[in-house]
């Protein structure tokens, strides 16, 4: 039996797909690891392929929401300071993930798309300049800050020729290289206004603040994050696996229920008129 691999894919086109395949088993992003894949995007005017990976089919949906929240892959070999880089973008609103080397970092970037990976140089096993040359080869639309203790301009250069978006020397200061993250993040995607509106709802990115008219809503970062999200997509309808994939990172759980309990949550937090639609089968949009 060939294995679909069926991610932010509303009900409708899940069950074409699985006319067309004959079956199909959801899976999550971590069994689809080491799997001879082929990625088939499901998009109103019809089906493409987008080339072999290391999996069997995997499926997708729909145009791109544009939203500020950004999906970051860090890769660095020093395991404390992967961390610690991890912990303090998702402190800023960012869905993150780690990988330790380079071999791993490629793994993560055929199945996961990432606006921004930020990628230490000097990798052991598979060198950060190889990686480089594959996500600009392979995935055009993400954005490479290459982070190096070397820091001579010739250095700086030849990352750059590397095809290396935005060069960073060790040691660097946190809100430098979240700025940095932050305007890559914003090559990376259309641009969006400097405030989202809808009705007497207000989101300010930028300054990480939301308003239900004049009351200012006291939200957790990733009650922020999905309503986010959700004002982005500008009436479209966002699936929950497409929440859980943009706004949550790798270790979220794709069965679990974290995703209606944020939306439960941030209803609450709204207050009345609600705005959160629930499409049957489909997901959800404001």
């Amino acid at each position: 039996m060939m294995l679909v691999v069926l991610w932010s894919v509303p009900q409708p086109a899940a069950t074409a797909v699985r006319a067309r395949a004959g079956s199909a088993r959801t899976i999550s992003r971590r069994e689809m690891m080491g799997r001879k894949l082929v990625i088939l995007r499901v998009l109103d005017s019809g089906w493409s392929q987008h080339g072999d990976r290391d999996c069997d089919l995997a499926v997708t949906y729909g145009p791109r929401c544009f939203a500020e929240i950004m999906r970051v892959l860090i890769v660095e070999d020093h395991e404390r300071l992967a961390r610690a880089v991890a912990e303090g973008l998702r402190r800023e609103g960012m869905a993150v993930d780690v990988s330790l080397d380079g071999a791993d970092a490629l793994t993560h970037v055929a199945v996961t798309r990432y606006d921004v990976v930020v990628l230490d140089r000097d990798l052991p096993g598979v060198h950060g300049d190889q990686v480089c040359r594959r996500v600009m080869e392979e995935h055009r639309e993400t954005r490479v800050l290459m982070l190096t203790a070397a820091s001579t301009i010739s250095d700086r250069v030849e990352g750059l020729e590397l095809g290396a978006d935005d060069y960073l020397s060790k040691p660097f200061e946190f809100p430098e290289l979240v700025a940095r993250v932050r305007a890559l993040g914003r090559r990376a995607v259309a641009a969006l206004p400097v405030k989202l509106e809808h009705g007497d709802l207000t989101l300010d990115p930028a300054r990480r603040v939301a308003f239900r008219g004049s009351n200012r809503l006291a939200l957790s970062p990733k009650e922020f994050a999905v309503l986010e999200y959700l004002l982005a997509a500008d009436g479209r309808v966002i699936s929950a696996e497409e929440l859980l994939m943009r706004v949550w990172d790798e270790a979220a759980d794709p069965f679990t229920s974290t995703v209606k309990t944020t939306i439960g949550r941030l209803r609450g937090k709204l207050g009345d008129p609600p705005v959160i639609e629930t499409v049957r089968e489909a997901g959800y949009r404001i």
